[in-house]
């Protein structure tokens, strides 16, 4: 397959890599999109054209993925980054937020107290959104500091609860460009998986099963 291939508007997707390394780790890997530049590019220019420029006025995204996307999308529309990080990383007052992560753990994100003009139109972005609890909790934070969150950006948000209720709740660009590929998506298995990597989808079925057990005893 060419990963190259311009035909496809959504063609960067394929490099999208399957998870090789067992059960305590996310089904896929998407950074592959990054490390290339032609791709990289499609993928920014895929998420900004679903937001107008002037309905954004700053970017927040979440630690760490979400920052590579986050910054490129800030500067393509030429507005400032929020940087919403995980609790502990920042060296003054913040304001917190709990929430619960695609490994179903709870955990706590923070902004800096004086991060947000109240009023500010902000577009959040993450890289994936498999549950929806990171955003979800993204989205109080901001809103908590006074944002008003006009959208969320993202390579693909799975059909959870959590997705759902991202795609009811706020405008949401993703880079899945039909039903056919957010139905591979939602059950965890890409048609490339196999011809460029040699992962089946059993493979990933066991994968995915054994995540689950790992996530239960943890």
């Amino acid at each position: 397959m060419d990963l190259t291939s311009m035909d496809d508007p959504c063609w960067f997707i394929r490099r999208i890599k399957p998870n090789t390394l067992g059960p305590n780790y996310a089904w896929c890997d998407p950074s592959g999109i990054y490390t290339d530049g032609k791709a990289f590019r499609a993928c920014v220019d895929r998420l900004v054209q679903q937001f107008r420029t002037g309905t954004v006025e700053a970017v927040a995204s979440v630690d760490a993925m979400g920052f590579n996307l986050g910054a490129a999308i800030a500067l393509h529309l030429g507005v400032g980054h929020i940087c919403v990080r995980k609790a502990g990383r920042i060296c003054r007052p913040c304001l917190s937020q709990t929430y619960v992560n695609y490994s179903m753990r709870e955990a706590e994100m923070e902004i800096g107290c004086d991060t947000v003009s109240p009023g500010c139109r902000v577009l959040l972005v993450d890289q994936w959104v498999e549950t929806g609890g990171t955003a979800l909790g993204a989205i109080r934070l901001l809103e908590s500091a006074g944002a008003e969150v006009v959208g969320v950006a993202t390579v693909a948000v799975e059909r959870s609860p959590g997705g759902r209720e991202l795609r009811e709740k706020y405008k949401v660009g993703d880079c899945v460009p039909d039903e056919e590929t957010q139905l591979q998506v939602d059950r965890h298995y890409l048609p490339w998986f196999d011809s460029l990597y040699g992962i089946s989808e059993a493979d990933m079925s066991l994968c995915m099963q054994g995540r689950r057990s790992w996530e239960l005893n943890h």
